[in-house]
Order: structure tokens, then C-alpha cells, then sequence
């Protein structure tokens, strides 16, 4: 026979124990249990083949694997197994029945499964009026929170009903709460009924306001969405019984039509309930109401805006550069900054920074590179000219207080462009003007600032409007009139004007091209050759940008396209000697040569808001008492230099070989022609020195010459600005050598190199210099130095010439010719 499998003898007084995860087993109640580990599956088996209880106690960390005696509570409930039922993976499923309480004692086995000695811990019950009524209440409060659960059973009320026991009450609520295990082990461990249904209580409280709050919001919810529902069918119910009767309020079907358009509209949470209260104000107010027109204008615009309309970015670096390209030629700077703005915005996967300004000259492209990047992108664009605005609510709108009110210039072209995220071109934002309507430039500030345009409020919609995701691209002739505050919001890009050699490929790439389509020629039929063209710029325009040479293009096509009408078979060459019979004569010359063919005359270079250019500064003496004549509407500073240069020949009037009282007996006039245009600035300084210096000594000046640059009364010469478009200016007038100041020997690196190979170049440090180069020989001696006995130099006259003793060390710089 098989030898009996035995199981070891549990000695009297004590318990096998059974540990649980996280549920508690009290007196009374019935809980099913899954028992997976080997311990526990053989004390279950155990237990049901001796007829034996168990003991249950629960883990004091559920995350214990193998526990052991110190992993238990030391309080848990003696429970009888009912029922068992194997499952095919070796784990047991059982439903167990708690008894009474009890604590162990001491631990007498391990192996194969816990055993301990224990004593059961009694009731400690005081029956008394106070214990009654707490036994009520929470019978009470139980069926409270019951009324709540729709999912609970209602025999749980009757059961709380026909208990009369306390502590079979306390333990029934205790099992059928919602409650931590923690406070389940607190509640077990409490034997005073009294103290355990006063914890019971508070807690049943706790989760009954939990309860009544959440009940609270779904019924709201449900409220809500009963109203909704109720007025979408009374709606739909009304127009179906309207439209059967033939009886269609027309006011009623433009709310709903308006309703619906701000549903499809998708706004803003804010935005949307400004919209339905207005549709509400709209529906009671009667059509014959101006109010009517009012409500309903404003709508139009809320429902018209792209609230969440936007394309998406395709930024492709190659593609972007290949646009550039294709539609500018040359400005290598600019390309390359608005490719890393791209490059920038595509590592963040959202375009942001500064805002780019675009600083030139007229017709140098400013406009159309902005239309460019838009293409680039895949953006739509919108231009937004803001030149002679001066009316703040040009920006910001008009308050709907206000007859014929409507949004600003922004909102406006939000609207047209139907994308909250366009590229926006504000154009000539240097001409804003301000008034006592308020101040354009400050409006400004919001809009461009990507800090805070993410909210931008225009007065008409008086709601926040996302602005965060536009480009912005400015446009400016000058910076001098734009606020200092809006300058520091933008990042400023220069675009001097375009060289002769610039302009032609322009011209052939892209101009002639563009006239001979717009006035119906063939290329076959009107063909314009290089040296025409270059006579056209040289000849007929003189201009930075190229705007007129499209427009002489465009004049010399339409000459074409009428004798192509008169005469079918007529096909044009146009070339330099037949350019006069389309355009006349040429209305630009090379005068310089003829302009300094005098003395006292020297040739200056200004820069202005469309371009570089060339001025004539004369002088001349008469006599009189000392006085200095300037004209030609100098300004402040100008005249400041005019004296300045005045002051420093009088103070080397000796090597001038003058008359001790020469400047005593004679005025100087010092005259810069075309009077009607204002001038200022520092930088014609030794310009006016080398036409009172020429006056003076009769020598005449370079004609192939021009020159810039500030003079002090020591005769140092100091550096000045827009020296690039200062150049291209002379370059067009036909100078071929430039005198400049030493300092701004940097700047000759932004000058294109086919300028700078076919012009001379000469920096200057002191007016000594710029005499020599400009008279063709010294007439002063070089500023002395302040140490040693340099200083002290007293002037030799020899023959009438006056002579300073030099340093034999001194070498002359040569004139630079850039290479």
C-alpha cells in the first residue's frame, strides 16, 4: 500500500496563518480569495481536510514576496473556509467566513506555512443611549450614501435595517465601504464598539461628501446637456413646423445661420461666449434697430476670422535658397540671414525672434523679398502699408461706441489673408506719422513685439486676438524717424543701392523679361542688347535701386509694340545708337569735370534715403570783415563743420603763404547747390576744407575725385557713415577715386569687388592728406605729433612757399587700390 501523505500537527492554542495582500477579513463578513503561493495553498488544503479555521492577517507592505512574521499585523480575524475550488494552474479560489478577532502571540512554525499561539480578543461593548444613537446614525448615513450608488444592490438597505447589533453593524458597513487599508486594520484593531463607530462614522462622513460633490457635477453636467439637447430639438422642431407653414422668420433664419458659422468657426473658449451672448442680443433686438446692424457687423467679422485656419510651414533649406535666387539677384547677406532664420525655426519647429526690417534705398527689392520668404515657406502673404498713417486707430481699430466703426489695418488683413499664421509685410513703417489722434508707432509696439502680439487686442473686437504665429517683415527708407522702442523690436537688415554691374543682370534676368510680357511683345519681335542697356543706366537713370530703368524699359517696349501695330513686320534691335529715337536724348552726364573745372569747387558724397549720391561744395572770397557765408539749407551740424574747416585753414593761413589779416579783410561764402533740399551731417567736412583751401591757393581739385569725411580744428579726419552707399552714388556720377577716412577702412569689405577694382581707394588720417590727394601736391605740412619737440615746429618761408622741417622717418602712404 501507498504510504499516507500526513500534514504537520498544529499544536492546541494555535492558528495557521494566512497573509493577505491588502484585504481585511472582519467578524461576520464573507470575502473570496485567490491564494497563489505555495504556503497558502497548502494551509488552505490543510485546513480543509482537518476541518480547521485559519488565521488572517493582512501584509503590512503589499509588496512583500516571501513574507515573514515581522511582514505581518500581529491583529487579524479567525476565518472558516465555505468553499473551495481548484483552478487548472495550481492556484486556489475560496471563500471564507470571519469568526471573531484575534492576536498573536508568538510564532511557533515557519515551514511549510506560518503558525503562531494566539488569543481571541473580545468586544468591549457599553450599551448605553449615547451608543443607540451613534448605532442610528450610522445606519442612516449608510443608507445615504447607498441612495447615491444606483449600482448597489437594495437588499444592502433592508440588511442594515434588521441589524440590531452594533458591532455586527460596524463590521457589515466597514466591509462595503470604499475605505483604505489602513483604516480597515485601525477598525479591526479597535475593540471599544463605541470608539470603532465613532472612526467608522467620521469616515462614512468623508466619503459621503466625496459622493455628494461628484453627484453634484455629473448632475450639473447632465443639466446642461439636457438643456442643449432640449433647445436643439425645440430648434429643430420649430424650423421644421416654420418651413412646413411656410412661415420663416427671417431674423430667426439669420441667427441660426450666424449660430452655426460660429460653431464651424472654432474660436476660442472666450471668444465663442462673446459671440453667443451678441447672437442672444441680436435675436431680441428688432431688425429695424440700428443696433441691429451694429450686433450683426461685429458678428460678421468674429465669424470671418481665422481662429484656427493655418497652412502648415514646408521649410526646405535648398528649395528656400533656390527662390531666393530665382527671384533676387545678388544681396548674398541678405539671402544668407533669412536662410538661418529659416534654418532656426525648422530645428524648433516654430518660427520666432525678431522681427526683420528691411532698410534701403527705393526699388531695391524690399517688398518682393518679402513675398519671397512667404513662398519659400509656403505662406500665404499680406502687405500692410502703413505710410501716412497718423490716426492710432489705423492700427488698433475704432470702438464699437463710434458710427462706422470698424477693425485696424492688422485685423483687417487677418481677415483677407483667412490664416493665423501669414507672412505680414508692414511697408514703410519709417513714414508713420503721430498727431492728436494718437501715436501709430506705439500701436506698433504690441504688434511687433512676440512677447505680447499673443494676445493683441484690437479696440473694435475688444477680444484677444493671437498674433504670436505671423511673420512680420518691415520696410523702411531711413531709421532716423523710427522710435527708438519699436527700432530695439526689430532686427535691422541694410540694402545699399545695386552697382552697373548689378543693375544689367537684373535687367536681363528679370526686367526685360517682365516690360516685353506686360505689353504683348514676343522676344523674337523687341530685343534689347547689353550696351543698350548699360546706356540706359548710365545715361538715363541714376538711381539706387532700379525702379526707373523698369520704367525706360517699359518706354522703349511700348515705342516697339505701336510700330509693331502699324507695321506687322517690324521687329526691333534696340542698340546704343538708335536708343535715342525710343528714349531721346540721355538726361545724365559725367559733370564733374566740368562742375570743379574752377577753383574753390571739390566734390562731396552724401547718402540719403534713396541712395548714395555726390554734391559740389563751392567757396569763394571777397572782401569784407571777416564774416563766413554758408547756404544752400545747411543744418546745424553741417554748418558746425564749415566753421570747423574755416577755422583750421585760418590757423594755417602762413603755408597758405596769406596775408596775416587776409581772413580779417575778406568773407568766405561757402555754397551747396540744388538749395532746395535740406542737408546735414558732419561728413562733408574736409570737403568744404578742400574747396576753401583750393579757393584760396587757386589750385583746382581732382575732378576724378571725391571725398568724406568729419575735419576737427587739429585737422584729424574722422570716420563717418554709409560709406557703401556713399561709393555706389560716385561710382554712378563717374568718379574713379575716392578719399576716405582711415577708420573706416572696414567698411571697404561690403563694397561689391567690381567696384572696388575699378576705383582707387585713399585713406586718410589728417587733412595734410587729403590736400595733397586732392590738390596733387602738399600745401600744409602733416599734423605735428605731441611728443618730443614735434610740437614746436615753427614755419620756414622760403621764396614765398612756406616750408615745415619733416621727419626723415616719415614715408607718405601711397593711394590704396583695392584689389
Amino acid at each position: 500500500m501507498p504510504a499516507k501523505k500526513t500534514s504537520p500537527i498544529v499544536p492546541a492554542g494555535t492558528i495557521g496563518i494566512l497573509p493577505l495582500q491588502e484585504a481585511v477579513l472582519f467578524p461576520n463578513t464573507v470575502i473570496p480569495l485567490a491564494v497563489v503561493k505555495k504556503p497558502g495553498i497548502a494551509l488552505v488544503e490543510e485546513a480543509l481536510r482537518e476541518g480547521k479555521p485559519i488565521g488572517l492577517t493582512v501584509l503590512k507592505d503589499r509588496e512583500t514576496e516571501n513574507p515573514g512574521p515581522d511582514d505581518i499585523h500581529r491583529v487579524g480575524t479567525i476565518g472558516v473556509i465555505q468553499k473551495m475550488l481548484k483552478v487548472p494552474d495550481g492556484t486556489i479560489r475560496c471563500i471564507v467566513a470571519g469568526q471573531s478577532v484575534f492576536q498573536i502571540e508568538q510564532f511557533v512554525q515557519r515551514e511549510p506555512y506560518m503558525v503562531a499561539s494566539y488569543t481571541e480578543l473580545p468586544e468591549i461593548t457599553v450599551e448605553n443611549e449615547e451608543l443607540v444613537a451613534m448605532q442610528r446614525n450610522l445606519g442612516l448615513l449608510f443608507q445615504k450614501l447607498l441612495s447615491y450608488l444606483p449600482q448597489a444592490p437594495r437588499e444592502m438597505e433592508m440588511e442594515v435595517q434588521n441589524i440590531t447589533d452594533p458591532n455586527v453593524l460596524t463590521y457589515f458597513v466597514a466591509s462595503t465601504m470604499r475605505l483604505e487599508t489602513a483604516d480597515r486594520q485601525a477598525l479591526l484593531e479597535e475593540r471599544s464598539t463605541a470608539k470603532r463607530m465613532r472612526k467608522l462614522t467620521l469616515l462614512l462622513t468623508k466619503e459621503l461628501e466625496v459622493v455628494e460633490l461628484g453627484h453634484k457635477i455629473q448632475s450639473d453636467i447632465q443639466r446642461e446637456m439636457e438643456k442643449n439637447q432640449r433647445e436643439f430639438y425645440l430648434r429643430q422642431q420649430l424650423r421644421a413646423i416654420q418651413e412646413e407653414l411656410g412661415e420663416v422668420d427671417p431674423q430667426q433664419a439669420e441667427a441660426n445661420e450666424l449660430r452655426q458659422k460660429i460653431d464651424d468657426a472654432k474660436m476660442p473658449e472666450d471668444v465663442k461666449k462673446a459671440a453667443d451672448r451678441e447672437l442672444d442680443r441680436l435675436s431680441k433686438v428688432p431688425q429695424a434697430s440700428p443696433e441691429y446692424s451694429v450686433i450683426r457687423t461685429y458678428l460678421d467679422w468674429l465669424v470671418q476670422l481665422p481662429w484656427s485656419e493655418q497652412t502648415t510651414d514646408d521649410i526646405d533649406i535648398k528649395k528656400a535658397r533656390e527662390i531666393l535666387d530665382e527671384d533676387h539677384y545678388d544681396l548674398e547677406k541678405i539671402k544668407d540671414r533669412i536662410v538661418e532664420y529659416l534654418a532656426v525655426g525648422k530645428l524648433k519647429n516654430k518660427l520666432t525672434g525678431p522681427i526683420l526690417c528691411f532698410v534701403g534705398p527705393p526699388g531695391v527689392g524690399k517688398t518682393s523679398l518679402g513675398q519671397s520668404i512667404a513662398r519659400a515657406m509656403g505662406r500665404k502673404f499680406v502687405r500692410v502699408s502703413v505710410g501716412g498713417v497718423r490716426d492710432e486707430a489705423e492700427i488698433r481699430g475704432h470702438r464699437r461706441t463710434y458710427i462706422g466703426a470698424m477693425p485696424g489695418t492688422i485685423i483687417r488683413a487677418m481677415r483677407d489673408t483667412g490664416t493665423k499664421n501669414p507672412v505680414m509685410m508692414i511697408d514703410e513703417i519709417d513714414k508713420v506719422g503721430s498727431d492728436f489722434r494718437g501715436d501709430p508707432q506705439s500701436a506698433l509696439l504690441e504688434v511687433l513685439d512676440p512677447e505680447q502680439n499673443s494676445t493683441f487686442r484690437d479696440h473694435y473686437l475688444d477680444l484677444p486676438f493671437d498674433l504670436s504665429q505671423v511673420l512680420f517683415v518691415c520696410t523702411a527708407n531711413s531709421l532716423d524717424t523710427i522710435s527708438p522702442p519699436l527700432r530695439d523690436r526689430m532686427e535691422i537688415i541694410q540694402l545699399a543701392g545695386y552697382t552697373e554691374l548689378e543693375k544689367l543682370q537684373i535687367a536681363k534676368r528679370y526686367l526685360v523679361k517682365k516690360q516685353r510680357a506686360a505689353n504683348g511683345l514676343k522676344e523674337t519681335q523687341a530685343q534689347i542688347g547689353d550696351a543698350a542697356l548699360r546706356a540706359i543706366i548710365n545715361d538715363y537713370t541714376r538711381e539706387a535701386g532700379v525702379r526707373n530703368l523698369e520704367r525706360e524699359i517699359g518706354t522703349v517696349f511700348r515705342k516697339i509694340a505701336r510700330k509693331i501695330v502699324e507695321n506687322s513686320r517690324y521687329k526691333a534691335r534696340v542698340k546704343t545708337e538708335n536708343l535715342a529715337d525710343f528714349l531721346s536724348k540721355p538726361r545724365f552726364f559725367n559733370e564733374a569735370k566740368k562742375r570743379v573745372a574752377s577753383v574753390g569747387v571739390s566734390t562731396g558724397m552724401v547718402w540719403t534715403s534713396v541712395g548714395g549720391d555726390i554734391v559740389f561744395i563751392e567757396a569763394t572770397a571777397m572782401p569784407g570783415t571777416g564774416k563766413l557765408v554758408l547756404t544752400g539749407q545747411l543744418g546745424d551740424v553741417m554748418k558746425e563743420s564749415a566753421q570747423a574747416a574755416v577755422s583750421f585753414l585760418r590757423s594755417r593761413s602762413s603755408e597758405l603763404d596769406l596775408a596775416d589779416d587776409y581772413f580779417a579783410k575778406h568773407d568766405i561764402h561757402i555754397h551747396v547747390p540744388a538749395g532746395a533740399t535740406p542737408k546735414d551731417g558732419p561728413s562733408a567736412g574736409i570737403t568744404m576744407a578742400t574747396a576753401i583751401a583750393s579757393m584760396l591757393t587757386g589750385i583746382k581739385v581732382d575732378p576724378n575725385l571725391a571725398m568724406t569725411g568729419e575735419i576737427t580744428l587739429t585737422g584729424q579726419v574722422l570716420p563717418i557713415g554709409g560709406l557703401k552707399e556713399k561709393v555706389l552714388g560716385a561710382k554712378r556720377a563717374g568718379i574713379t577715386k575716392i578719399v576716405f577716412p582711415k577708420r573706416n577702412e572696414m567698411d571697404l569689405d561690403d563694397i561689391p569687388k567690381e567696384v572696388r577694382d575699378t576705383m582707387t581707394f585713399v585713406p586718410v588720417e589728417e587733412i595734410s592728406e587729403v590736400l595733397q590727394h586732392a590738390l596733387g601736391k602738399r600745401i600744409i605740412a602733416p599734423v605735428p605729433l605731441a611728443s618730443g619737440n614735434a610740437a614746436n615746429v615753427v614755419p620756414i618761408r622760403r621764396n614765398g612757399v612756406v616750408k615745415r622741417p619733416t621727419r626723415t622717418t616719415e614715408r607718405r602712404r601711397p593711394p590704396l587700390r583695392k584689389r
